[in-house]
């Protein structure tokens, strides 16, 4: 990645993690399997406190000392990433999430609900229609709660109301700059990185059978203490060459449940910026989740259990590590 002066800049991220010595949270840049605590002696951000949400809300000044920290072989009080315990790195105070934006995912969801009296074929072929119509409209969106994040190493207490708890690993994108009205050629100059996110749903909490009328509700089906697992890190923009070429792949107990390019994205990273900016102003800091690719549980008609992991990455972006407990009863 170029730097302002013509030179390559080393790649890095930004993490937030537990600081050994205080236990206090501290953010930390990431490079090489090191990390260097974000303090105000490392970085100078005047009057403000040293987090990961107040690097991206003052980037302008950040990242060229950052930069320079990342080449900087010689500055003392670089940890070991493997020594530390790794938080969510992000507060951000609205999330908007995308549904049902993988292609393959869509088609493989309207198979899977067929009816009876329907082939899998004329279900595919009625559904890729529909999607190619779709991609002509705008994205569907609904709100998450940023109290149902977790970190990317937290176990997931499965909530003993239901056992049909599923996995969905998304790309996130993270907001940079107050962001109103953009046009999608001008999205993602307002996007700051991007992170990840496993989108955890209960299947049958998501329609409200005693009002159909209503539809949906995502507010009981996703919204669970530790329903959101983000991180590990957050991966600056800049070291991005297309978030429309990144691979999402999901292990549960070592088999690959999920492994689809974000290519397959009906609405574009930018698009779903664009598309969100119109309603409401996105704020520095703000999560977009882009939507889940194809092979969920609900596609291999096998939900999360007690004892299971889930091993998440997407490219660049690290690796999730989720134990999965059932909650026990008080």
């Amino acid at each position: 990645m170029p730097s302002t002066d013509g030179a390559e800049t080393m790649a890095y991220s930004l993490i937030t993690f537990q600081d050994p010595g205080t236990g206090k949270h501290r953010a930390g840049l990431e490079s090489a399997g090191r990390v260097l605590p974000l303090t105000d002696t490392t970085l100078d951000l005047p009057g403000h406190r040293i987090t990961l949400d107040s690097v991206i809300e003052h980037w302008d000044k950040a990242e060229d000392q950052l930069d320079r920290l990342a080449e900087d072989s010689a500055v003392a009080g670089w940890l070991d990433y493997a020594d530390l315990t790794v938080l969510a790195p992000l507060q951000p105070r609205q999330i908007l999430q995308a549904g049902a934006n993988y292609r393959q995912h869509v088609i493989d969801l309207a198979v899977s609900h067929r009816d009876a009296d329907e082939t899998e074929e004329e279900v595919r072929a009625r559904t890729a229609a529909s999607m190619d119509r779709r991609a002509e409209g705008i994205p569907y969106f609904f709100i998450g709660l940023p109290t149902a994040m977790a970190s990317a190493t937290e176990d997931l207490v499965l909530p003993g109301y239901s056992r049909a708890h599923d996995w969905e690993l998304e790309l996130a994108v993270v907001v940079g700059t107050r962001t109103f009205r953009v046009s999608p050629e001008e999205a993602l100059d307002s996007v700051f990185g991007y992170t990840m996110v496993n989108d955890i749903t209960t299947r049958d909490l998501v329609f409200r059978k005693d009002m159909p009328a209503i539809g949906s509700d995502w507010f009981r089906s996703k919204n669970a203490p530790g329903f959101l697992p983000t991180g590990p890190l957050v991966l600056p923009a800049k070291f991005v060459d297309n978030p429309q070429d990144l691979m999402v792949t999901l292990r549960l107990n070592g088999d690959t449940m999920q492994d689809e390019s974000t290519a397959d994205m009906i609405f574009s990273a930018a698009q779903l910026v664009s598309a969100a900016s119109q309603q409401m102003p996105l704020l520095p800091g703000d999560l977009i989740l882009t939507g889940s690719p194809a092979g969920n549980g609900a596609h291999w008609g096998r939900m999360l259990r007690d004892g299971d992991v889930m091993e998440g990455t997407i490219t660049g972006l690290g690796t999730q590590l989720v134990h999965c407990r059932d909650e026990v009863a008080p």
